[in-house]
């Protein structure tokens, strides 16, 4: 590793850590339906109105399961609204390019992809998404997904914090303050910033250029005379796709076109943004709960397993290919097929850990072309469940469920009934906390294991061996993990992708959101049990360990012999000289 990639490290984890308390607070401001931030003198009123207008009183609390009925509800009516847009784009304003209707099949796949936060793209949006499109469909699930998470995360905290009560919160107010308080003034300044750097954000018609002298394109019959360039509103997509982990490029290539990621400082603001409100969450935990040692070990937890996820990668591309070493061609900074020279091995690797340990799926080099070991660590990073910070919201009631299943181990050790926070965790508990698991696992392994045996899976394949169950893994582990990354190998723009990738991002998101608000309604039920003798404490060194130790052999027990015959086995095979 160079100097200069130590310290960017460095700075990124110490900038985070910095913003962590800060961001926490205006987090707690923001989730509390009576709190006051900042902004009330010029927000206030609108949230009145937003109110008014949706017949919604913010101060009457929800059950669990009017919580999560009323996401369900909105989550439906907003996926059918994205679907008429993207199949009717050709009749609305601001499609200068004269795009045509989005084909149904990719339609409901795109709707269910942006609903979910996953952000999953079977298409170029720069070839096949109008403004309008891009602007009012999909942005409107840019911030109501992550509002959504953020959502709720607050709805498992509350209830964490409460004692003897059916209530976690009202979903409306969740909803609106979220994105009004916090999403929409911190993309607006993030856009302005975005664009300080060279970020386009216009509506005008694609630019054609010229070519000085014409070239023939691979496959093409006639010489190409000139090069569409890409315009549009980009700064305040990216923004949005960034700060709420949503990921969706506005361009195909995503972070690595030079109009979405123009500098070096773009990158990094982008690579902070992903984090930053996964990190001000965990402050969110400690001071809702009166427990902020348990909010910083949490957010250990959550670096540990990202540090070592980024060195990971790192080194696996730093070694290189063994297969060009043998061939006497070594380049000096490692494995740079499929990456941006400007951002180089160590950029691309970091930008990599950083989008997979988060459910944001936006990626500035091609997953695609790592090597096996580099690759194996995006994938296995999505298997976790995308808890090591993770989606905005999503990461820490993700990370939650870990927690309550350690504090049961914990209390088997001791041999106690496991106390978490005051609250008993009981065989009700562990169960809700089982069922989220398997609400990630049973689609991945399953669809994965269909499209292996199915040819209309197969059908998509450009690589065979394990590299071929690779892309298929990790499509299917992207989707139901509501990352959006792809190893772009695989073709899956096809009426069976878009179908069973659609089920697996429903899947991965609403059927882990489910059991994950019953434990919040049966956590708020319970009393607080004052701390005993025997009471595992749920801070210091040897929770981190024990929370470190149950994600990680949760994770590889899961998915372990689906690796070992995709990634491990290929990484052994480059080594004998095979490729695929």
């Amino acid at each position: 590793m160079h100097s200069k990639d130590g310290w960017q490290l460095a700075i990124f984890v110490g900038l985070l850590a910095l913003l962590r308390r800060p961001v926490g607070r205006y987090l707690t401001q923001v989730l509390d339906a009576r709190g006051r931030t900042w902004l009330d003198p010029v927000l206030r009123p609108v949230e009145r109105v937003t109110y008014r207008f949706m017949a919604v009183d913010p101060l009457r609390e929800h059950d669990w399961r009017g919580y999560t009925l009323a996401l369900l509800l909105f989550s439906l009516v907003t996926t059918a609204f994205t679907y008429l847009v993207l199949r009717c784009q050709h009749l609305l304003p601001l499609n200068p390019q004269g795009l045509g209707p989005v084909p149904a099949d990719l339609a409901f796949n795109t709707a269910v992809s942006f609903v979910t936060n996953t952000n999953w793209q079977s298409y170029g949006g720069e070839s096949t998404l109008s403004y309008f499109s891009q602007m009012v469909a999909l942005a409107l699930h840019n911030f109501t997904s992550a509002a959504a998470g953020l959502g709720v995360a607050g709805a498992l905290v509350r209830a964490l914090a409460r004692h003897s009560v059916h209530t976690v919160g009202n979903f409306w107010a969740d909803l609106v303050r979220t994105t009004l308080y916090l999403l929409l003034p911190a993309c607006l300044v993030f856009a302005v910033v975005l664009v300080s750097q060279g970020m386009i954000q216009n509506f005008r018609p694609y630019t054609i250029a010229r070519l000085m002298e014409p070239a023939r394109a691979a496959g093409a019959e006639s010489l190409v005379t000139q090069q569409v360039i890409v315009q549009g509103p980009m700064a305040s997509q990216v923004a949005v796709k960034m700060l709420g982990t949503n990921g969706g490029g506005y361009a195909n290539a995503n972070a690595a076109h030079p109009f979405e990621n123009p500098t070096p400082l773009s990158n990094f603001l982008q690579l902070l943004a992903i984090f930053v409100l996964g990190a001000g969450l965990t402050h969110h935990l400690g001071s809702a709960t009166g427990h902020p040692a348990h909010g910083r070990a949490v957010w250990w937890a959550m670096m540990t397993l990202f540090l070592a996820g980024v060195l990971a990668c790192w080194w696996a591309e730093a070694r290189g290919n063994p297969i060009h070493h043998a061939l006497g061609v070594v380049a000096a900074d490692g494995n740079l097929e499929g990456k941006e020279v400007r951002f180089g091995v160590f950029g691309s690797a970091l930008f990599a850990t950083v989008t997979t340990a988060a459910s944001c799926g936006a990626v500035n080099a091609m997953h695609d072309s790592f090597t096996p070991l580099g690759g194996l660590v995006a994938l296995f990073n999505i298997e976790l469940g995308e808890v090591v910070v993770g989606g905005v919201g999503a990461g820490l009631y993700g990370m939650l469920v870990f927690v309550v299943l350690t504090v049961f181990i914990a209390g088997l050790m001791v041999g106690r009934t496991p106390e978490y926070l005051g609250k008993r965790i009981q065989a009700r508990e562990v169960q809700l906390c089982l069922l989220a698991l398997l609400a990630v696992t049973i689609p991945i392994l399953a669809f994965t294991a269909w499209a292996a045996v199915s040819p209309r899976g197969t059908a998509g394949l450009n690589n065979a061996g394990p590299h071929g169950l690779t892309e298929m893994l990790y499509a299917f582990s992207s989707a139901t993990g509501n990352n959006g990354s792809a190893f772009a190998g695989l073709g899956t723009n096809t009426p069976w992708y878009n179908v069973t990738l659609a089920l697996a991002m429903f899947a991965g998101r609403f059927f882990m959101i489910i059991p994950v608000m019953a434990l919040a309604g049966s956590l708020a039920r319970q009393r607080i049990t004052p701390p005993g003798p025997g009471t595992f404490p749920v801070s210091g060194a040897t929770f981190v360990v024990l929370l470190l130790g149950t994600v990680v052999l949760v994770g590889a027990l899961n998915f372990l012999p689906a690796l070992a015959l995709g990634p491990i086995v290929e990484h052994f095979l480059n080594a004998a000289g095979r490729v695929f």
